[in-house]
């Protein structure tokens, strides 16, 4: 009887162990809550065409001439027509485009991270972006199957302060982690970056391989590490509240707005201003580049305030 009573309080003890483990288990979040000040999620905006006359035009000469983007572009050989796709088109018209692989091909040239986890070469990539930074400010970092219009992204980026933390794109929700999307693009200030970079030194908060247990995507780990350093996702739109940057193709926005808004399909699709298409074919790339920087209906003019033009040696207008 005393055996069967020790043998009943053992298994009583250990229930309530295992229990204790379920429960600590069933609470625990790999998003750790950051201790800096509260934030209130905002949506970033252009500058209205008001605002940007309200300048004078030696301020905005200024501005134009201090503003350059450079691109990251993370790549991997098995993605070579993307990638192939990418540097021959959109990516001629940033100030500065470095191209990070997972691994040296001999098709085309790229800084080689030797790298193959996702994280841990996003994170290599941008530490390399910063410290090779020079006098550009902006950052954007892109797949290879993401088309961007540089142009409408200095456009976005044009008033703000890049001594500000920025962190910019198409932001969703996971439970309570806002973060941006990396297939719709992700932009970075400077000052974002450089505090990103300071973190990266504390394995704790920000580290630069996941646990095997618990893997974040690297756009979701980004947020993580950024949010430490206090700086959260902002939504990039235009001045009517339009989103600027896509995590979808044109072809499959204008399909949705031609069952939604069938009597204004261009309008119901996509902001005119957009940055960013994700998840386009190499042809559709090409198509892109035409409509964007060749076609021109004869008799209509923009009369913009600015002109970007692209870097001094591209090869595109």
């Amino acid at each position: 009887m005393l055996s069967e009573r020790g043998s009943f309080m053992k298994g009583m003890v250990l229930g309530g162990v295992f229990c204790l483990v379920l429960s600590l288990l069933g609470s625990f979040s790999p998003i750790t809550e950051s201790k800096t000040e509260d934030h209130h999620h905002h949506h970033v905006k252009a500058a209205s065409k008001d605002e940007l006359q309200q300048l004078s035009e030696s301020r905005l000469q200024e501005l134009n001439n201090q503003l350059q983007i450079s691109c990251v572009i993370m790549v991997q050989p098995k993605n070579l027509v993307y990638w192939a796709a990418a540097l021959d088109t959109w990516t001629k018209h940033c100030d500065k485009a470095e191209f990070y692989t997972s691994e040296s091909s001999k098709a085309l040239e790229a800084i080689d991270l030797n790298e193959k986890d996702d994280w841990a070469r996003l994170h290599k990539a941008l530490k390399h972006a910063y410290e090779n930074a020079g006098n550009i400010r902006w950052f954007f970092v892109a797949q290879p199957s993401t088309f961007a219009i540089i142009e409408n992204l200095k456009y976005l980026v044009l008033t703000k302060n890049p001594e500000q933390p920025f962190y910019l794109g198409k932001t969703v929700k996971s439970g309570e982690l806002e973060y941006v999307e990396f297939n719709g693009g992700i932009v970075l200030s400077y000052e974002a970056l450089k505090r990103l970079v300071n973190v990266f030194q504390d394995e704790d908060k920000c580290p630069e391989r996941q646990s095997a247990l618990w893997k974040l995507s690297e756009d979701k780990q980004l947020a993580v590490c950024l949010k430490f350093t206090g700086v959260f996702a902002e939504n990039g739109e235009d001045v009517h509240g339009k989103g600027l940057f896509n995590s979808r193709s044109v072809d499959n926005l204008i399909s949705e707005s031609m069952d939604q808004n069938p009597n204004n399909v261009v309008k119901g699709c996509c902001s005119d201003m957009a940055i960013t298409f994700s998840s386009m074919s190499p042809n559709q790339m090409q198509v892109m580049m035409f409509g964007v920087y060749r076609l021109r209906p004869y008799g209509h003019d923009f009369q913009d305030i600015l002109t970007f033009y692209p870097p001094k040696g591209s090869d595109n207008d």
